[in-house]
């Protein structure tokens, strides 16, 4: 019951420390689309000779008429209401538009978060066993790559080796075939939905187009947790209770996996937090090469046009998401490690 309290107290702590930060997004976010150049009444004028007079309506319309503080009070009240505006790009209110590309981001960061930690956390154990040795500095030479080389760069040479060259990857178009039926939109994750309708062909078509921008963007998330990895298991191996079961005759292998692994990934678990909520805000030019319609290419578009709506919205709900994530994740850090107070 303590510990059940303990959490609650937790979450409640932290959903109010978030309120700032959440209210200081929105209000830089919206100075900062003010100061960006570019006119969204002159761009989305019918036409390059429309007059001076429509502009001045269309400015009306969005409100750019009236003064700052007014625009910005505004949109806060719209914000505590629920709105988010409207897009005026796709002519749909911003929040429908991220509800209906949500999924499809979602869909990407957790299937490449998955390929990372699959590939992460192994190579980060084998370099703590091997410090120093080549094993280790190939692990630390796979991960810098990973990092410095661009994640449009990467997903472009897996496009061209894989689509280009070999014809094993199916046409970087989006999240399915356009010749494939999609399936009854059920959740929004297409793997999910093609298993929940038993069209196992479907899902092997969606399957075949996510491989490769997950790919992308697992390459650019394996250094931080191959080197969290790496970092905590050591720290772990040189403790007293290693060396107390290496004494008593356990081999290696439990001894690794059973009590140092297992203690080791309190502080990995921190950094996927960290990692997954990067990846939300960072696949925009993953999911632009891929043409996937995910809310990064959606707020890259908008920005593109000078439409403040989705951009301001696409941030704040990458910092509610940011938010959401750290929360959880320091729930598990509690449950896992009971000592952790709310403090």
């Amino acid at each position: 019951m303590s510990a059940a309290k303990n959490i609650g107290r937790r979450v409640v702590k932290r959903l109010g420390a978030s309120v700032p930060a959440l209210l200081g997004v929105v209000v830089f976010t919206f100075l900062l689309m003010r100061v960006l150049p570019g006119d969204p009444a002159t761009f989305f004028a019918s036409g390059p000779n429309a007059g001076q007079e429509e502009i001045n309506e269309l400015r009306r319309q969005m409100g750019l008429d009236r003064p700052m503080y007014e625009q910005l009070v505004r949109y806060l009240y719209d914000i505590a209401t629920g709105h988010l505006g409207r897009s005026m790009t796709t002519g749909q209110p911003v929040l429908a538009d991220l509800a209906q590309r949500l999924p499809a981001s979602l869909e990407l960061s957790f299937f490449a978060l998955i390929i990372a930690l699959t590939l992460a956390i192994p190579l980060g154990i084998v370099a703590a066993l091997k410090p120093n040795s080549l094993i280790d500095h190939g692990v630390r030479f796979v991960c810098t790559l990973g990092v410095c080389v661009p994640t449009f760069v990467s997903g472009l040479l897996l496009i061209y080796v894989f689509y280009y060259l070999l014809g094993l990857a199916p046409d970087p178009t989006g999240r399915i075939d356009i010749f494939a039926a999609q399936p009854p939109e059920i959740t929004g994750f297409l793997l999910i939905d093609f298993l929940m309708v038993g069209d196992f062909a479907g899902w092997r078509a969606a399957f075949g187009q996510l491989i490769l921008p997950a790919f992308t963007m697992a390459l650019f998330v394996l250094a931080p947790l191959a080197r969290m990895t790496r970092a905590s298991l050591l720290a772990v191996l040189g403790g007293d209770f290693i060396r107390t079961a290496r004494s008593v005759g356990m081999s290696s292998w439990r001894v690794v996996i059973v009590y140092a692994l297992r203690n080791a990934m309190l502080p990995v678990l921190t950094i996927i937090g960290i990692v997954f909520s990067t990846m939300l805000g960072a696949n925009v030019l993953v999911e632009k090469v891929f043409s996937w319609p995910g809310i990064g290419s959606y707020a890259l578009d908008a920005l593109l046009a000078s439409d403040y709506a989705p951009v301001q919205g696409f941030v704040l709900l990458i910092a509610a998401i940011f938010v959401m994530v750290n929360l959880a994740i320091d729930v598990l850090y509690g449950i896992a490690d009971p000592r952790v107070t709310v403090e």
